[in-house]
Parts: C-alpha cells; sequence; structure tokens
C-alpha cells in the first residue's frame, strides 16, 4: 500500500504510542491527522483534530470534517485508550469497568462505524488496532484493562473477515511494556480493599520497574508502519522482541509454563499466601 496522498486519522495522538505513530506515519508520506479530546495546534508537523473517542457526535464531526477536507480516510488507526493501576478485579465498579471499555473497547467500534463507510465506497482501506500482549495473555491485578484489549483482539479478527470483500483490511498490534505516561494515566480501583493492599503495592512496584526498562514507543510505530503498508498484511503484528517471545510462548508453550511464567514475572511466587 503506497504511502503518497493517502490520508491517515490516528487517535489519541496528543503523546506516547499515538504521537509515535502519527509522526512516523508522517515521515513516511501520510497526510496526518492526529486526534485528542483537545484538538488544538500540533507540536508535530501532522495536525491535530479535536475528538471524544466516547463520543457519537464528536466522532460523526470530527470525521465529516476531515472527508470534507482530503475526502477520503485510507487508513484509521485506533489507538486511544487508557490503562488501570494495579488492582483486584473486585476493587473496580461496574461503573468503571463501563468506562474503561467506554474508551478502550467500543472506542474502536465507534471510530469503525464512522471510519468504514467512507473506505467501503472506495473500496480500499486499512483499520489497525492498537491492542497489546494483554489481547492474548492474562494480566492479574488488571483484569479490566487485559478484558478490553481482548475484546479489540476479537473483533479486530472478525471484522477482517467481514471486510476483505470491500478491500479493506483489519490488523492488530499487539506491543509489551511501552515506555509512555501509561502509569502516570492509568486509573486506581474505584472500591479499593484492604485485603488487595499489599499485592496491589508489590505489583505496582514490580511494573514501574518493567516500564522503566521497556521499549520505546518508536518500536509500535514501526510496526505499525509495516502493517499499514504491507500489501499482504497480517492479522497480529507484535511490537518488539518481548511481545514477539511472549506470543511464541502462547502459541507453542504448555498452559502451565505460561501461568508460571507470568507469576514469575510479576515475583507473585514471593508473596505470602493464605
Amino acid at each position: 500500500m503506497n504511502s503518497k496522498n493517502k490520508v491517515a486519522l490516528v487517535t489519541g495522538a496528543s503523546s506516547g504510542i499515538g504521537e509515535a505513530i502519527a509522526q512516523r506515519l508522517f515521515t513516511a508520506g501520510y497526510k496526518v491527522y492526529g486526534t485528542s479530546r483537545r484538538g488544538g495546534v500540533s507540536k508535530n508537523e501532522f495536525e491535530m483534530l479535536p475528538l471524544d473517542v466516547t463520543s457519537d457526535t464528536s466522532i460523526v464531526s470530527a470525521v465529516s470534517d476531515l472527508i470534507r477536507l482530503e475526502g477520503r480516510i485510507d487508513l484509521l488507526i485506533n489507538n486511544a485508550g487508557f490503562g488501570t493501576a494495579a488492582a483486584g478485579a473486585e476493587e473496580s465498579s461496574i461503573e468503571q469497568a463501563k468506562a474503561i471499555f467506554e474508551t478502550n473497547f467500543f472506542g474502536v467500534v465507534r471510530m469503525t462505524k464512522a471510519v468504514v463507510p467512507h473506505m467501503r465506497r472506495r473500496g480500499s482501506g486499512r483499520i489497525i488496532n492498537i491492542s497489546s500482549v494483554l489481547g492474548f495473555l492474562p494480566m492479574p491485578y488488571g483484569a479490566l484493562y487485559c478484558a478490553s484489549k481482548h475484546a479489540v483482539e476479537g473483533y479486530s479478527e472478525s471484522l477482517d473477515h467481514e471486510l476483505r470483500t470491500h478491500g479493506i483490511r483489519v490488523s492488530t498490534i499487539e506491543p509489551a511494556y511501552t515506555r509512555t505516561q501509561f502509569l502516570t494515566s492509568a486509573i486506581a480501583a474505584d472500591t479499593p480493599m484492604a485485603e488487595y493492599e499489599s499485592v496491589r503495592t508489590h505489583v505496582d512496584a514490580v511494573t514501574k520497574e518493567l516500564f522503566a526498562e521497556s521499549d520505546d514507543p518508536t518500536v509500535v510505530a514501526e510496526a505499525v508502519l509495516q502493517a499499514a503498508t504491507a500489501e499482504h498484511p497480517k492479522l497480529r503484528y507484535t511490537a518488539g522482541k518481548q511481545a514477539k517471545v511472549l506470543s511464541l510462548l502462547r502459541a507453542f508453550a504448555p498452559a502451565s509454563a505460561v501461568d508460571a511464567g507470568i507469576r514469575k514475572k510479576l515475583r507473585l511466587h514471593l508473596l505470602p499466601t493464605k
């Protein structure tokens, strides 16, 4: 897929992975429009539009404006989302669980529904959804975030089957830990329980260490460019060596070994048990 004169729309592009993706696509020749809830003047070379992925009205307005400006959207990158701080699954209310899915999953659905009709009329397009290794692996004390990424994976795979007869392909990008403001902006559980306080503190400390030695967002951006320009795109692209290893382990290692490895990585085996 030649990038020259192609129009790309990247959600959540004000910082971190989204910003790196938008900038890499721009340098590759795409006409790039990033989005954030506030919009405003971009500090980068690509333009920014105001867009809230939790609002149908905001999405329709932004997509309509872009179609008026450019007449087309060739590439949609669904990146907008947020993380959760370490917590037991029962420490989040149903309202908080809905809020996580509202952005991380339903935001992808809303953007797709808004953009696909324009791609379908042209008979071509690419949709790339930023998932995570947590889209195929469990994350102890991160159940709701993990569930939202599993949902993105299942949606994307079904969608790719449906849209390829219209000339549209769908891929997911699966990074591992990536050096962003993920932990700074992660939301804490809204109904914390004393029973989880010590493990919460423990997992938070371990994940801070893992993020400190993680990949730069440009690693994810390169995977996105690969998916966007491949003549025959794959459904899934891992981003970085750690993500690739985890994908291979999930596919070929015994489930018990994967389970033990996850617990060892988070040092859960060091915690006292009852």
